[in-house]
């Protein structure tokens, strides 16, 4: 499994038994071309459907009803053991549904939802906005990160440190306790922090925020879409506010709060998945380019999970080569340009839970092949000494 790839092992890894890890995708210039690919890609892969859209839009939104509608009327009738299981079932079950609710506003930035842009932002503001989500801040730096990704310097989320970097605590955090720890604060916490202080992104000359209209991510045509972003997210917030004092703060935090969490859990998680593994390599200025970038992720999969999030998780790689295109079309399209990719393509059928707590433990930090002639290439390690 894996995309195969030119064969140099990597260096003082600590599990060897895994053939996935000796295995590295190219990292040099491929034979092909952006329009190439896109000419393997049936034509209406990339037309995009407002009713088709709109549809998703609705039975997600109608199943995270259902579910609300089942928890406020059942569960009070049921036995307390029962309603113990029953809330944890109707948490992971609902904030799922809500991380394809996310997916669909995701599209709706990258202008995949329609063929008309103000609608794809009025869609995209009041979903995003329902998950506390400042939908034109994420927008302009989701879509810097599809024109970097994979750049040392200028890719914003996700971008891993040189062995230079790493904090003086790493040394106490590379064992399985700390690791356990590592992972609780990033699925908790991970999401919040990233769109509060920008933790995980890119470095920049002074503090950076996505609430931050004037902030240095931000250039000066995009600001006041950044203050529309903010009123989205208090708009929501008031409301729950309003909620807390109807219904009470327990209330709020079953029904809506913990599903939240699932949601931002998830997101962190399937975005740690797609951009950090140990074959994947990541570029500094003197050899990143944008196709090389775009290349450098990985497709998973969720099981059942892939449709609920509509496929965001194993069509990773066409996304970051054709971001306007639908979700509803990208598994045609990633089985028509695997031919073409070849080794270039990247899945990972790894169950999830493995690949998980395996990236934490082999992807610490990056760090360029000592005897290559490729210094500009770096790729994960986790000996520190």
């Amino acid at each position: 499994m894996g995309g195969g790839g030119r064969s140099s092992a990597p260096k003082q890894r600590n599990s060897g038994e895994d053939v996935l890890l000796k295995k590295r995708v190219p990292h040099t210039k491929p034979p092909f071309s952006l329009s190439k690919v896109k000419k393997a890609i049936p034509p209406h892969c990339f037309e995009r459907s407002v009713v088709r859209s709109f549809s998703y839009v609705f039975y997600d939104l109608a199943i995270a009803s259902c579910l609300l509608y089942v928890a406020l009327n059942y569960f009070s009738t049921l036995p307390y053991n029962l309603s113990l299981l029953a809330w944890p079932l109707y948490w992971i079950l609902q904030g799922s549904v809500l991380t394809g609710v996310w997916v669909i506003a995701h599209e709706c930035g990258h202008h995949a939802f329609s063929d008309y842009q103000c609608l794809d932002d009025t869609v995209g503001l009041l979903l995003h906005s329902f998950l506390l989500v400042p939908y034109f801040s994420w927008k302009y730096s989701h879509r810097r990160h599809h024109s970097n990704t994979g750049s040392l310097e200028r890719d914003e989320v996700f971008v891993p440190k040189k062995k230079s970097s790493i904090g003086w605590y790493s040394k106490y955090l590379n064992n399985p306790v700390g690791r356990v720890l590592t992972l609780t604060v990033t699925l908790t916490l991970g999401w919040p922090l990233y769109l509060a202080f920008n933790v995980s992104g890119r470095s920049y000359e002074r503090f950076a925020c996505h609430y931050d209209p004037y902030g240095p991510i931000y250039s000066d045509r995009e600001r006041l879409q950044i203050y529309l972003s903010d009123a989205g997210v208090l708009a929501v917030c008031y409301g729950l506010y309003k909620l807390v004092l109807a219904k009470g703060f327990l209330w709020v935090v079953c029904v809506y709060g913990v599903p939240l969490m699932v949601v931002n859990a998830l997101l962190v998680l399937i975005t740690f998945l797609q951009h950090t593994h140990p074959a994947v390599p990541h570029y500094d200025s003197s050899e990143w380019d944008w196709l090389r970038g775009a290349l450098a992720t990985v497709d998973r999969d969720y099981g059942i999970l892939n449709k609920v999030l509509h496929n965001i998780t194993d069509t990773h790689v066409a996304h970051h080569l054709f971001s306007t295109m639908p979700h509803y079309h990208a598994m045609e399209a990633t089985n028509a340009i695997k031919p073409i990719l070849g080794d270039y393509y990247h899945f990972d059928a790894t169950p999830i839970y493995k690949a998980m707590w395996r990236e934490a433990r082999e992807c610490m930090y990056v760090e360029s092949d000592e005897k290559s002639k490729d210094n500009g290439v770096y790729w994960y390690n986790n000996i520190l000494d």
